[in-house]
């Protein structure tokens, strides 16, 4: 009797053949060392983020004896945590948020079209590989790259969608959006 090939290896050569193409940035490379009763065993930890350019984007660490297998691992970490982040026009985050890590503390605030990306280090890394073209983003507090990117994920897990407030409020987006628009007139300046 002939075997069939098992249909776990078809699934994942079908999966990554489906699977978009990611884009990963190191962020960071960190020297470590272990005092041993020889001396010192040096090894490295990663910091590296992946993301597929339209609003998923995940981050992840890794620590080898060599630089390659610490990214390579720091990448697998990544691509196995990604989350999913809803974007308006596919360019910038709905709404203003804040998130904090430890003494790490951020706030991302959406900006019109032609913005860019006004972000530094490590939150610039994140926004690149989430696809986000438009974005204010400001550190306050430690400058740390593993809380600053643990900081921006804190706050984009709280970024939602008007359709999805809408339907845990069980309003309509319609009602959601035009309360939006008034309120920015609101606060805008009396003449």
């Amino acid at each position: 009797m002939a075997r069939r090939p098992s249909g776990r290896r078809g699934d994942r050569q079908q999966q990554a053949s489906e699977e978009p193409e990611l884009k990963d940035k190191l962020v960071a490379i960190n020297r470590v060392a272990k005092v041993v009763k020889g001396g010192r065993r040096f090894s490295f930890a990663a910091l590296v983020v992946v993301g597929d350019g339209r609003g998923r984007v995940g981050f992840g660490t890794g620590k080898a004896r060599e630089v390659p297998e610490a990214i390579r691992k720091a990448t697998d970490h990544a691509k196995h945590h990604m989350i999913r982040v809803p974007l308006r026009d596919g360019r910038t985050l709905h709404h203003d948020v804040r998130g904090h890590f430890g003494a790490g503390r951020v706030v991302l605030r959406a900006a019109p079209a032609g913005t860019g990306v006004i972000a530094g280090g490590p939150m610039r890394a994140v926004f690149e590989t989430m696809g986000v073209q438009d974005v204010v983003a400001k550190s306050v507090g430690t400058s740390n790259a593993h809380n600053m990117v643990k900081a921006t994920f804190d706050a984009l897990h709280h970024c939602f969608s008007p359709r999805a407030v809408a339907a845990r409020r069980g309003k309509k987006v319609s009602e959601i959006v035009s309360r939006r628009i008034e309120g920015g007139a609101a606060a805008g300046p009396r003449s």
